[in-house]
């Protein structure tokens, strides 16, 4: 299996991960008020559109995110969606949402910032990205229904933005690992 197909089925995997641990707040040193697991796991997936973005350019960038958004949604909504659960439902629209916009504007940052220094691209593609995952995300899923939507917001981009930075160090190792088939790819399209 090639990196575009592995790259593909993780961005799926990362979501569902990632929309089931959104419902559990950390329950640790009091930050139940501010915290989801969901924090933690999510801008994984800002490396993964990196990587592929890096590889083979924002076209097949945005292939791997609409792959990885058919396989996000659809097993999120087997998994961990309670149709019987207003706010579960919301969880569920939330994240699509969110996740197609904030992922494709990460693409779009990424390609026009990807001849800067190697770490440029992918640090202000996954910051902006971050914060308008997480706007978009907690006020379409929690808007309204009593749960402390704004700090969980802030708790979980202030955790998101620690996690994007140190996604840094897999993105400069795996480097030396891919191919760039951008120049390629962007001559033959």
């Amino acid at each position: 299996m090639n990196l575009y197909y592995k790259l593909a089925v993780l961005m799926g995997f990362v979501v569902v991960i990632s929309n089931y641990l959104v419902q559990f707040p950390v329950k640790f040193f009091g930050l139940s008020e501010i915290l989801t697991y969901g924090a933690f796991s999510y801008p994984i997936s800002f490396l993964i559109t990196d990587l592929a973005n890096r590889a083979y350019g924002k076209i097949v960038a945005r292939k791997v995110v609409y792959i990885g958004f058919f396989i996000g949604i659809l097993l999120t909504l087997i998994v961990s969606t309670n149709f019987s659960d207003l706010i579960s439902i919301r969880i569920a629209i939330g994240s699509g949402v969110a996740f197609f916009i904030a992922q494709n504007l990460d693409v779009q940052i990424f390609d026009r910032l990807r001849k800067k220094r190697w770490f440029v691209a992918p640090f202000f593609s996954s910051v902006l990205g971050s914060i308008t995952d997480t706007f978009l995300f907690f006020s379409i899923a929690f808007y309204s229904t009593g749960i402390p939507w704004v700090t969980l917001a802030v708790g979980d981009l202030t955790v998101k933005l620690i996690v994007a930075l140190s996604m840094l160090i897999p993105f400069r190792l795996l480097l030396g690992k891919i191919k760039d088939y951008s120049e390629k790819s962007v001559t033959s399209s």
